[in-house]
C-alpha cells in the first residue's frame, strides 16, 4: 500500500477537513487578487492564535533574532501566518496560479544558465528548497519552461485532507513522490533518468548532521547533497520570493554548489537560506521547530 492510504479518516480529521474546505469554498467566490490576501488574513488573525503558531514564532525569533524589537517581532507574528495562508490559497487556485507564474516568467539568478545547460545535456538536478515564500512558485516556473521538475512530499496525517491536497500539488507540476519505500524507489529512477528533484532541507532532522543555522546548532538532512554526489547531479538553491504586491514572485536560482563533503554542501545551503531569510524575514515558516 502506498502512503496515500484508503483508511477512513476519524471524526476529528473529518471535521477539521470540513472546516478547511468551507473556508476555501468561500474564498473561491472571490476574485484571485482578493482571494489570496483574504486567506492570508484568516490564517494570521484566526488560525494562528488557535493553533499556537504565535507562541512558536516568538520562541524561534527569541533564539535566532534576539536583536529584534518587540514591535518587529509582533509584526512577524502576523506576517508569517499570512504568507502561509497565501501560499495554500495559491496552491488551491490551480491554473489561476500557474498561469500567472508562466506569464510573468519570474526566473532570475546566477544559476539559471546552469539549469539551461543541465536541461540540454539531460543532467540530473537537485533543487534545494525551503518553506519560504511559496515553494510551489518555483515548481510552476520550471514546469512552464518544460523542465522536468519532480518533488518529494510528506503525506499529511489527516487523510481526508490528503484526498484533495495531493491532487492540488499534482496540478501545479508532476511528478510528485510520497515519502516511503515506493516513493523513494520511483524518485531515484526519475533522478537517474535526468530528472530534477525539489528537496527540502530546512526542517529539523533527528538523524541529520549537526550544522549551524542563524549561528545556532540544529540537525540538518544530508540527503540532497548525498543524492547529488551519487548521481552526478547539479545542486542549486532555489526559492520563490513573494514580491511587495503580495501576489507575484521572483524565482531566484543560486549559483551551483561545488561538490564537497555532504555536510559542507549542506552548511553552504543553510548559509544561503539564512541570508535570504534575513532579507525577507516574513517569508520563512518560523512555525517549524527548527531548533530543539
Amino acid at each position: 500500500m502506498s502512503d496515500e492510504t484508503e483508511e477512513k479518516p476519524d471524526l476529528r480529521d473529518r471535521l477539521a477537513n470540513g472546516a478547511f474546505l468551507a473556508v476555501m469554498g468561500i474564498a473561491r467566490l472571490l476574485p484571485y487578487d482578493r482571494r489570496i490576501p483574504a486567506v492570508g488574513w484568516f490564517f494570521s488573525r484566526v488560525l494562528a492564535p488557535v493553533a499556537g503558531w504565535r507562541k512558536r514564532i516568538r520562541d524561534n525569533l527569541a533564539l535566532a533574532r534576539p536583536d529584534l524589537s518587540s514591535d518587529e517581532v509582533e509584526a512577524l507574528v502576523r506576517a508569517v501566518p499570512d504568507n502561509a495562508g497565501r501560499s495554500l490559497a495559491e496552491i488551491y487556485s490551480g491554473a489561476e496560479f500557474t498561469d500567472r507564474i508562466r506569464d510573468s516568467n519570474p526566473m532570475e539568478g546566477p544559476g539559471v544558465p546552469a539549469l539551461e545547460a543541465a536541461f540540454k545535456t539531460n543532467r540530473a538536478v537537485i533543487l534545494a528548497c525551503a518553506h519560504f515564500g511559496n515553494y510551489d512558485a518555483m515548481r510552476a516556473a520550471l514546469a512552464a519552461r518544460g523542465w522536468p521538475v519532480g518533488a518529494l512530499y510528506r503525506p499529511m496525517n489527516n487523510q481526508a485532507f490528503n484526498a484533495h491536497y495531493i491532487p492540488a500539488m499534482r496540478a501545479i507540476a508532476e511528478p510528485i513522490f510520497p515519502r516511503g519505500r515506493a516513493g523513494l524507489t520511483a524518485m531515484l529512477r526519475f533522478l537517474r533518468g535526468g530528472g530534477w528533484m525539489a528537496l527540502g532541507f530546512d526542517q529539523y532532522q533527528r538523524d541529520g548532521a549537526e550544522l549551524r543555522f542563524f549561528d545556532l546548532p540544529t540537525k540538518t538532512v544530508l540527503t540532497p547533497a548525498e543524492l547529488a554526489i551519487r548521481n552526478d547531479a547539479l545542486v542549486v538553491h532555489i526559492a520563490g520570493i513573494r514580491q511587495p504586491d503580495g501576489l507575484s514572485f521572483k524565482v531566484h536560482v543560486g549559483a551551483p554548489l561545488q561538490p564537497d563533503e555532504p555536510a559542507v554542501m549542506m552548511q553552504a545551503l543553510n548559509d544561503d537560506l539564512e541570508a535570504l531569510v534575513r532579507r525577507h524575514m516574513d517569508q520563512w515558516f518560523w512555525i517549524h521547530r527548527r531548533w530543539k
